[in-house]
């Protein structure tokens, strides 16, 4: 079974690029060049010195001893919370913008759910000294106003969008018009694993080092690079991607997959693409998706801006066709409840959508000997007030 991307920009069924025509260009010329690019021996030296002296990786490796006698298990975090910028996010940015360079794009343009996308990619254009207009939804503007004000400082233009649910769809529906609209100086820098074929396969090299350095640390803390879980929340999906992505063809690794369920997946309150979606078209790529029996999208709900996606990757539909993953889901209270948890067990506060992903914990049963590694994608800075106002603190 090929887990990856094949020549046609194919995992299995889903993939491709589905575009306007006035795309094509764009998207073909990133198609034929992003290999090239990236295989280079000067960009992966430069893509890597920054990672190291920039970012600050390799991310630690933590194991959590309370939470370890909690689960009965070695509950191992892996702390993307601790880059540059507080998430995963970073590592595609990095890697986009030393590629749009390459291309000699002069203005990056981005969409943003939870704003760590976007703060990530106001980061990199600060620091290359190129134009950068966020979109964002009004809603989660309003939800995650401290990453919009880092955006504004780091001199990025943050655009509303104002349809559908002013959520994270309707940003990236806004940034696909831009990029329609601007052909030839701009690069859209997509944040997930997600859109048009090849940025799921793309964004998720940019973020394989994720599980790169897992299996290395793994072998110091074990003795052995395969651990027997590895547990990250999904949205689109790049920071699992990320974490899975050199454990895919270790076949005795478990690899689960945790989505929102928002409200509860019978509510219509709910994220859960995977329990509630079928196959169809969105955003460029074929996928499995929330939608009505006519094709419309349905729109989605989570607590969690950055989980608020009424689709997954296309990758991830074939880890979950295929039965290579394993997609779950938890409630936004569960996932309340998890961040807590983690806060006053290990003093460390997680952003809500990888508190998704450590709530799951809950629902597994261990023998005391498992390793079990958890993507801690991000921080909590940004969540302080819904986990304030949910607590009652």
């Amino acid at each position: 079974m090929n887990y990856f991307v094949n020549e046609k920009g194919y995992f299995g069924d889903f993939g491709g690029a589905y575009i306007p025509e006035m795309l094509y260009p764009n998207v073909e010329e990133l198609r034929t060049n992003y290999l090239k690019i990236i295989e280079d021996e000067d960009f992966q030296k430069e893509f890597h010195q920054l990672l190291k002296d920039y970012v600050g990786r390799p991310s630690p490796l933590y194991l959590a001893k309370r939470l370890s006698q909690r689960y009965n298990a070695n509950i191992f975090l892996k702390r993307e919370d601790l880059n540059h910028t507080g998430a995963h996010k970073i590592n595609n940015t990095i890697g986009q913008i030393l590629l749009a360079e390459r291309l000699g794009k002069k203005r990056i343009i981005a969409e943003t759910g939870a704003g760590q996308h976007g703060v990530a990619t106001a980061t990199v254009c600060a620091l290359r000294g190129l134009e950068c207009v966020v979109y964002m939804g009004e809603i989660d503007i309003q939800r995650q106003a401290p990453n919009v004000a880092r955006m504004k400082m780091l001199g990025a233009t943050v655009v509303p969008a104002t349809s559908g649910s002013k959520t994270l769809k309707d940003a990236t529906n806004e940034a696909m018009r831009d990029w329609i609209n601007n052909p030839l100086d701009t690069h859209y820098i997509v944040g997930s694993v997600v859109g048009p074929h090849p940025y799921p396969d793309m964004v998720a090299i940019f973020q394989s080092i994720i599980s790169e350095e897992t299996k290395k640390q793994l072998v110091e803390h074990t003795g052995s690079d395969q651990p027997d879980y590895v547990l990250a929340c999904v949205g689109g999906g790049s920071n699992a991607m990320g974490m899975f992505y050199h454990f895919i063809n270790d076949e005795n690794v478990k690899l689960i997959a945790v989505e929102a369920a928002g409200k509860g997946v019978d509510t219509g309150h709910s994220a859960a693409t995977t329990f509630l979606g079928k196959e169809g078209v969105l955003h460029g790529s074929r996928s499995i998706l929330m939608q009505t029996e006519d094709g419309q999208v349905i729109e989605p709900y989570s607590v969690s801006a950055g989980l608020d996606y009424p689709g997954i990757g296309p990758q991830h539909a074939h880890l979950f066709k295929t039965l290579r993953g394993e997609y779950v889901s938890v409630t936004d209270d569960e996932a309340l409840q998890a961040g807590l948890r983690l806060t006053q067990l290990e003093g460390i506060i997680p952003a809500i959508e990888s508190a998704h992903a450590l709530a799951y914990l809950e629902k597994m049963k261990f023998t005391g000997k498992e390793n079990v590694v958890v993507c801690l994608s991000g921080r909590g800075d940004k969540d302080m007030d819904t986990y304030l106002k949910y607590f009652g603190l």
